[in-house]
């Protein structure tokens, strides 16, 4: 069955994850190069692997150095205070402004999901919380003021590939990504999302869903051979591997969504700035010319670009704004 929203236009997304950089300019540069693309947002993994400054670090940075594109670290809850993760997005939201996301950690118990996803009641400016967790490394009793972000309430990212994982996106994701290798493994957790979503309240198109893929476009078509390229993706150890050129990735992009089966895409380069280049010069440029993607940014926020409406206040038990 395909989404109403699904028939909309394609929503892009990409990694911006640099293994080798050490300072933020590698990244200001893809970024300003997505941007000029016009997709929604970049995510960043929060990996102690990378070198350099932390993801929400690089992303304050970029947020100076760009004007319209989402930004989305990953942050784990475990290692830090639940309201200091609320408070450093809400902190990355005001820097950008209104352009931040969260990539959240399922491994993350549900109260401490709970208390970062909630929304600041719409009255105020900032709310007061009791910070205490009982029975969690965060037990102590502080109050939290967190002062209300531009969005209301920044993007939530979830990985729903796990089947765990699927109850918690369904209940608090405004964006589930699906590491799929088959439009079929994508459709089935499509509906399966869906189902969930209706029993915590929320609507068929909630969360926008995007398939996952690593993107290796450095041979171009001529690597389209089975299991690459015109044949789809195909599965590695990495994750579901697209490699071919952007001709193909773009047909590939078009035919999923157009079938209902993801609302859009979210794409690992294999080589990050040679492959987020052709992706931009080639495969969007190809969406765009067949009507399927924008040409520029409509509004300023990510729950903008992403047709995400602007919560108001947060019934913590379901993750539903009322």
């Amino acid at each position: 069955m395909a989404s109403s929203h699904g028939r909309g236009l394609v929503h892009l997304a990409a990694a911006l994850d640099h293994p080798s950089a050490y300072d933020a300019l590698p990244y200001i540069e893809a970024a300003r190069l997505a941007e000029r693309g016009g997709l929604d947002f970049l995510t960043l993994d929060d990996t102690f692997a990378r070198p350099g400054p932390d993801a929400l670090d690089v992303l304050s940075r970029v947020a100076s150095a760009t004007g319209r594109i989402g930004l989305v670290p990953t942050i784990t809850p475990p290692h830090r205070d639940p309201f200091h993760v609320r408070a450093a997005i809400a902190a990355l939201d005001r820097v950008s402004p209104g352009r931040a996301g969260w990539w959240m950690d399922v491994s993350a118990t549900d109260h401490t999901l709970v208390a970062v996803s909630a929304a600041p009641p719409a009255s105020a400016g900032a709310e007061t919380q009791d910070a205490g967790f009982p029975g969690t490394p965060f037990s102590a009793k502080a109050p939290s003021i967190v002062p209300r972000p531009p969005q209301g309430l920044p993007v939530r990212v979830v990985d729903a590939t796990d089947g765990p994982a699927r109850s918690t996106a369904a209940r608090y994701a405004d964006v589930a990504l699906v590491r799929a290798a088959s439009a079929a493994q994508a459709a089935a957790v499509r509906d399966e999302l869906r189902l969930l979503a209706a029993e915590f309240g929320r609507g068929p198109d909630e969360p926008r869903i995007l398939a996952g893929l690593l993107v290796d476009l450095g041979d171009g078509e001529h690597a389209a051979a089975p299991g690459h390229g015109g044949g789809g993706p195909r599965q590695t150890a990495q994750g579901p591997l697209y490699r071919g050129g952007p001709v193909d990735l773009a047909e590939l992009i078009a035919t999923w969504h157009g079938e209902g089966i993801v609302d859009g895409f979210h794409l690992t380069p294999a080589e990050p700035l040679r492959d987020l280049e052709r992706l931009v010069n080639g495969t969007v440029a190809l969406l765009q010319h067949r009507g399927l993607f924008r040409t520029f940014y409509p509004g300023s926020t990510l729950r903008e670009h992403l047709g995400l409406g602007r919560p108001a206040t947060q019934c913590a038990g379901t993750g539903r704004a009322s």
